[in-house]
């Protein structure tokens, strides 16, 4: 039996209960369509298996009394068919949440899938641009804006991304008293309000003073530093919009965003010898292993170069 066969078989309460759920997820809860497709093809999923698990049409009785066992079955059969952890963990929320529906009315008790933890996710890797890519796109004449101080702009915060290994908010949220003088650090507040030492690397410092060389507004101590074409300070979406057009006249790849010039920071440091606890300081992890998926990054591409240099690769 397909999964599609779920519309013909369903008994009649399950059908009427699914719909209902459909509903109030579309209309009261507001979901995305493609999220409504997906818990639906989920749950569909989900019933074809028990028609097999249980030998017959599951009906509003059998959901009632689902044990972990059940669950335990269903995510071992998808994942035999070749479902990845992503997708085991989209249909147990899928599935979760038409249950907790169910429970709701009092027609089904969801305690047991509750219970149960979504498959871990793999971690996946950063996606660091080289050093040529990165060094390109802090330079001002490579950035495509027809106002000479707009690309000046546009350079000085992605060259205080990839020198300072700042993300895009705090780049945007400096103000100009933050770089006054010939300053050899920042001082960063992250997230959660976390405060940290970044060094100012020349280069960077030397992009921000032609930016402000350059910049047509009076650029107040107390406020913002960078600017948007009317004077406001300056918004995430156009450094991406400017990435974007970036990327296609340099032929840079898709994973190339102003959050990978952070990445091939952490990157290049640790691939120049800089040691983790240093690096985590500088990003302002919390954790040392936030900062440790660097390694697996850095080993990549140790791989990668071994397999392309070593005369028996």
């Amino acid at each position: 039996m397909s999964d599609d066969d779920f519309i013909l078989m369903a008994r009649p309460d399950v059908l009427r209960q699914h719909s209902a759920w459909m509903d109030k997820l579309g209309l009261e809860r507001r979901l995305a369509d493609n999220t409504l497709e997906a818990y639906q093809r989920d749950l569909r999923q989900f019933l074809v298996f028990l028609t097999h698990h249980l030998g017959g049409t599951p009906g509003l009785d059998d959901l009632a009394n689902l044990r972990p066992a059940d669950m335990r079955a269903f995510l071992a059969n998808r994942r035999n068919k070749g479902a990845g952890a992503r997708t085991l963990g989209r249909s147990l929320a899928g599935i979760r949440s038409f249950l907790r529906f169910l429970e709701k009315q009092g027609l089904a008790n969801a305690a047991g899938i509750n219970a149960m933890r979504a498959p871990r996710q793999p971690k996946s890797l950063p996606r660091p641009l080289t050093d040529s890519q990165a060094i390109a796109l802090t330079r001002s004449d490579e950035h495509l804006a027809d106002e000479p101080w707009v690309a000046a702009r546009n350079a000085a915060v992605l060259a205080l991304l990839y020198a300072g290994g700042l993300r895009i908010s705090e780049a945007l949220n400096l103000r100009t008293a933050d770089l006054s003088g010939n300053s050899t650090s920042l001082m960063i507040k992250g997230k959660g309000g976390k405060t940290r030492m970044v060094p100012l690397l020349s280069v960077a410092l030397a992009a921000v003073r032609q930016y402000q060389k350059l910049c047509p507004w009076h650029l107040d101590d107390d406020k913002a530093m960078f600017r948007g074409v009317r004077g406001g300070p300056l918004q995430p979406a156009i450094i991406q919009r400017e990435m974007r057009k970036l990327r296609s006249a340099l032929g840079l790849p898709d994973s190339a965003t102003p959050h990978a010039l952070r990445h091939s920071f952490a990157t290049h440091l640790l691939a120049g010898g800089g040691d983790l606890r240093s690096i985590q300081e500088l990003l302002g992890h919390a954790s040392l292993s936030t900062t440790q998926v660097y390694t697996g990054v850095d080993t990549k591409r140790l791989l990668e170069t071994y397999q392309k240099a070593h005369p028996r690769a």
